[in-house]
């Protein structure tokens, strides 16, 4: 059953920790879409029970909307800029290089998602290091100067933020938990998606969640 007035849900996990999360829930309200938000606290990260049982795949995020049922980070980007075409740019050459930019974003960076996982309210600075971590930081801050460059910033899209820019924004918050060190340029670039009124909203949202979803192993991070 969804709120009166909503065309549909959305389930996603725990704010403070769940990236993939971040990504659908930016594509629904970058687009305008009215669903209800469905929130189901982690517990043990892809084996959370409530979330097997919520969503098809047993994984967040997944959207109800009009009788579609879509339950892939980047599908649901997809489908959001069917509503919202400028969430991707209008010209194809520039259009192919950010869908390459986010896809790679979806497929790829499995060092920097093992060794930094997302954690909003903590700070890790100087942890998880490893040198496939920093490798995949290295291409990403590639990945970003080539978008910037197309495009002119602040957002990889340009002027506003899109459908690449919320697929890099929890490697924006993973940056900014444990701070290894980056170009200025990139800097910028996650000061903006940083002040970009719905990531600030997602944030403030994470900080009030009970203590009681807090999990200890994400909460202790990796070795100093």
């Amino acid at each position: 059953m969804v709120e009166g007035g909503a065309d549909g849900r959305l389930v996603i996990g725990t704010k403070r920790y769940s990236s993939w999360s971040l990504r659908g829930w930016l594509g629904v309200h970058l687009a305008g879409l009215e669903v209800e938000e469905v929130l189901i606290p982690l517990t043990g990260g892809g084996n959370t029970a409530a979330i097997k049982s919520a969503t098809p795949a047993g994984l967040v995020p997944y959207l109800e909307h009009r009788g579609a049922r879509v339950w892939e980070s980047l599908a649901i980007l997809e489908y959001c800029a069917e509503f919202a075409p400028s969430l991707w740019p209008e010209d194809r050459v520039l259009r192919a290089h950010l869908r390459s930019a986010a896809s790679e974003m979806h497929g790829g960076f499995r060092g920097l998602r093992m060794a930094m996982p997302m954690n909003l309210g903590r700070d890790f600075s100087g942890r998880g290091a490893t040198p496939d971590a920093l490798a995949d930081i290295a291409r990403i801050e590639t990945v970003w100067a080539g978008c910037l460059d197309a495009t002119g910033g602040p957002f990889l899209h340009g002027a506003a933020m899109g459908v690449a820019d919320a697929m890099y924004a929890p490697v924006v918050a993973r940056l900014i938990t444990y701070a290894p060190p980056v170009s200025p340029r990139s800097r910028a670039y996650m000061e903006a998606v940083r002040a970009h009124p719905l990531v600030a909203r997602w944030y403030d949202e994470a900080a009030r969640e009970p203590e009681s979803w807090l999990l200890p192993h994400y909460e202790a991070g990796p070795a100093a």
